[in-house]
């Protein structure tokens, strides 16, 4: 086991939004390719259900009705029907809104945390620089960053649980992680967060073990799998909405090689339509 403290996992997706290919893996086609807003829920032995980001929900089309925000969505076009939602994958599972207590939102995108609303008794747990970053810019920069502020409850300092990156490195079997920036999020070895930033500043993914495999949740760290499996950075174009090209690169390498490292790791990227058809709820329920 990868972590200390097994956990259940099911991956969803809420809705999706097209790119061209090529934006997201260099050498890739012009053709428009559907991103999954992918989400989990983790099924904690004492916390009971945690979700990792939400997806998309209705309200994104209603922030996004009108100038500025409406770029988002012009840029991105997004297709999402409500029985896609968090709550109602969460219903398929006999949960109701109310059974979650802490929602991680790995970065502060709208495709991640679009949901956050549906979940009014959940605290909220994630990087403090995450959002930092975003939190007093205007609405043009704030659209560039991909945040809108009103997909945010209005009681959003009160639930939140900034957790806090050690420098020091995580060991598995002997060898080091590639990765340098740690936390144990519940302090009992079961979600371990991994700074990842690059994508966005403070971004997060998990490192968490079922009872039958080793899984990294990295984000947005790639978008796809073929990404990492194959070496392809996006095209230089995609660093527009990057909070830190640089930072990005060198975290994409590190995924590389923990891969190679630990290629029995499972790394699921948010928005990859693979490693969620592969893994995901109805694929194998772990």
């Amino acid at each position: 086991m990868l972590t200390t403290t097994s956990v259940k996992l099911h991956l969803g997706a809420a809705g999706y939004c097209t790119h061209p290919e090529f934006l997201t893996l260099r050498g890739g086609s012009l053709r428009p390719v559907a991103f999954p807003a992918g989400f989990a829920c983790i099924i904690h032995p004492v916390h009971g259900p945690i979700l990792l980001d939400t997806g998309y929900s209705s309200r994104f089309f209603k922030e996004t009705a009108h100038l500025p925000n409406a770029l988002y969505r012009h840029i991105t076009p997004v297709v999402y029907r409500e029985e896609d939602s968090a709550v109602h994958f969460l219903a398929r599972l006999g949960l109701k809104a109310s059974d979650i207590r802490y929602i991680i939102l790995s970065h502060f995108h709208g495709d991640h945390i679009a949901g956050v609303r549906d979940f009014p008794q959940a605290q909220l747990i994630y990087l403090p620089r995450a959002y930092d970053a975003v939190r007093s810019l205007g609405p043009i920069s704030a659209v560039k960053a991909g945040f809108l502020s009103g997909l945010l409850p209005e009681d959003f300092d009160a639930r939140s649980l900034p957790v806090t990156m050690q420098a020091e490195r995580w060991m598995r079997a002997g060898e080091d992680f590639p990765f340098s920036k740690v936390c144990d999020i519940f302090g009992d070895g079961s979600l371990l967060g991994v700074d990842v930033s690059g994508h966005a500043e403070g971004m997060m993914g998990i490192l968490l073990s079922t009872e039958s495999h080793d899984y990294f949740l990295c984000a947005d760290a790639v978008w796809s799998s073929r990404a990492f499996q194959e070496q392809r950075r996006p095209h230089a174009l995609a660093g527009i909405i990057m909070s830190d090209r640089l930072t990005y690169r060198r975290n994409f390498d590190r995924l590389v090689q923990l891969h190679q490292q630990f290629p029995a790791i499972r790394i699921v990227p948010s928005h990859c339509r693979e490693a969620l058809n592969a893994w995901g709820t109805g694929a194998e329920e772990v």
